[in-house]
Order: structure tokens, then sequence, then C-alpha cells
């Protein structure tokens, strides 16, 4: 079976572009695959290097994937800053990862630019680092975006050289996986693009959203002055509201909507309440899961205790065997 690693960052709610995109990826791989996922505390450092409350920030994260899904009996689920292996084997990637490599890094760039005060070493190392969470386990496929993807072939790079200057054919070298066509993409409030807390709190449905917050957020989407002629060609902020009620609601409630809007009888209104109710019905019963795994601190210490000792069963053999090749032996 083939071995899959992906991250999550600590730094903020999920939201139904997250649960459309990385996460419906990630439900569907533990069904058939060997899946590492991993919160990416260290990760987070990078950009956020004292954050306010870290761990509350973890423990987030780590509800909300599990009430979404996530089964920590058919997959991994472990936190980043609980397994030690990774720490090293990011330093000894580092011992031959070259800074020219790593300073044309396009997202090192464009964060060096935006945070000119704060250009660090983890950033400037952080595909090292996603090397080492990739690698540690011998993954095969890694779930990745367009901006990761320069990152990845650097993994690819580090995976050959260690395998090259050791003279041992010991890490496999990942590759992509992308489920393509079969992924829907939820597009923001605002009419800006794709839904992210980074457009703005109102661009956002998030999963933990109480049924009032989601109303006020629908009802303030961004609409037009409606159609003056039947058939009119939509604007993109009035697509947009279709494309998330044929995603939330049923197909006879898009066809009455959309047969109105051909019809220039639509009132936005009307259709924004409707949309409204059925984002508030789809996130329910993940919410009251939410509030569920929220109040149960026993479990979630359960859950990550097993999912670091099934981690480190994977990265201790790992590590034990890099050790060895590079020639570290105790007397």
């Amino acid at each position: 079976m083939e071995i899959v690693v992906s991250g999550i960052r600590p730094t903020g709610n999920l939201h139904l572009g997250n649960y459309f995109g990385a996460l419906s990826n990630f439900l569907k791989m533990q069904q058939t695959h060997h899946c590492f996922f991993f919160i990416a505390d260290y990760h987070s450092l990078t950009t956020h290097p004292t954050p306010s409350d870290l761990h509350g920030n973890v423990k987030q994260v780590l509800v909300e994937y599990l009430a979404a899904g996530i089964d920590p009996e058919k997959a991994t689920l472990y936190i980043q800053s609980d397994l030690p292996e990774t720490a090293e084997l990011y330093l000894l990637l580092n011992m031959n990862a070259y800074m020219g490599e790593l300073e044309r890094v396009t997202t090192f760039k464009e964060k060096a630019r935006k945070q000119a005060e704060n250009v660090n070493a983890g950033l400037l190392t952080y595909p090292s680092l996603m090397a080492a969470d990739i690698i540690i386990h011998k993954a095969h496929k890694v779930p990745v975006g367009k901006d990761q993807e320069q990152h990845l072939e650097l993994t690819r790079t580090f995976a050959r050289r260690f395998n090259r200057m050791y003279n041992h054919e010991f890490f496999p070298e990942p590759t992509a996986f992308n489920f393509g066509a079969e992924l829907i993409k939820i597009p923001g409030l605002d009419g800006s693009g794709k839904m992210g807390k980074s457009e703005g709190e109102g661009n956002a449905i998030f999963l933990a959203d109480d049924p009032k917050i989601i109303r006020k957020k629908v009802m303030r989407a961004v609409t037009d002055a409606g159609p003056t002629t039947p058939n009119q060609p939509m604007t993109e902020a009035v697509a947009i509201l279709f494309s998330l009620m044929r995603t939330m609601s049923k197909p006879e409630t898009v066809d009455h909507f959309l047969n109105e809007y051909n019809a220039c009888t639509i009132r936005y209104g009307d259709l924004k309440k409707q949309l409204a109710e059925d984002i508030v019905n789809f996130t329910a019963p993940i919410r009251e899961r939410i509030h569920e795994l929220a109040a149960d601190e026993k479990y979630l210490s359960k859950v990550a205790t097993m999912g670091a000792e099934k981690a480190h069963e994977s990265a201790g053999k790992t590590i034990s065997e890099v050790r060895e090749i590079i020639g570290f032996r105790k007397f």
C-alpha cells in the first residue's frame, strides 16, 4: 500500500473551501492508502514565531479535522512537534541543502518581501523541513497545491542527493497526489476568488461558525441589480452564489432559483436566505461534533498519543537506518 504524507498548519479554522478541497482528499485517501497527516506546528513558527496560543491553535485544528471525518484508527494523525525524529532529519538534510537553491524558492522570496522584518532561517529552510516531514515516512505520494509544487520538487532533489551521496537507494522520490477534476472549488462570498481566511473573515464560512454568523455572512454576499433580460449572462458575484448553491442545496432548489433568474423574477434576498439555511443544515453535524470533541480532553489526548506512537514507529526506523548509512554509531 502506498504511503501518503500531508501537513496541516494550525493557523486558522476549517472553512468550506478546505472541506471540499484538501480535506476531501484526506477523507478519500485514508480509505485506500497508508496515510500520515500531521499538524505542522513547527512550520507555523516560520511566519508566526511568537504565537499567542500555539497549543490552543493545535487543539482547534485537531478537533476540527476529527469532527470533519479524519479517522485516527485508519490514518496516523499526529502533531509535528511530538516527533523528534523529524527535527533530526531536518538537521541532517540541511547539511546537504545549498543556499542558492533555497533562496531561489518562489514562496521564500514572496514571504521575505511581505515580512522583511522576519526573514528567519526557518523561512529559508522551510523546504528542508517539509522534505523531512515527507521522507521520514518514506512517502510515495503527497497531496500538494500549486504553491507547494516547487517544495515537493526540492524534496525529490534532497531524496536523490542523499541516495547519491551515500551510495544507497534509501529514500523513494515522492510524487504529487492530485484528484484533479474530482475536487469541488468553493468560491469566497466577497466575489474575490477562492474562499480563504486570508481574504477576510467575511469571505469564508467556517465549519464551526454559529448559524447566526453563517446567515449574516451569506446575507452580506455581493450581488448585482438583477437581470433585465431573459437568460442574461450572470455577473461573477451572482455566479458565485449559484456555485455555492449547487454544492450546498438540492438540485430542485438550484433549478427553482435558476428559472427565476432566467425569467428576471429572482429576488436575491430569497436566494441568500435559502442558501444560508442549506449551509447551516450541512455544517450542523460537524459543528455539533466540534463542540463535543473540544470538551473531551481525554479523547484528544488519546488520539494525539496514539498518533505520536504510530508516527514514531515509522520515523524511528527511518532515522535509525539513516544514522547507520551516514556513519553515526555508538561506541
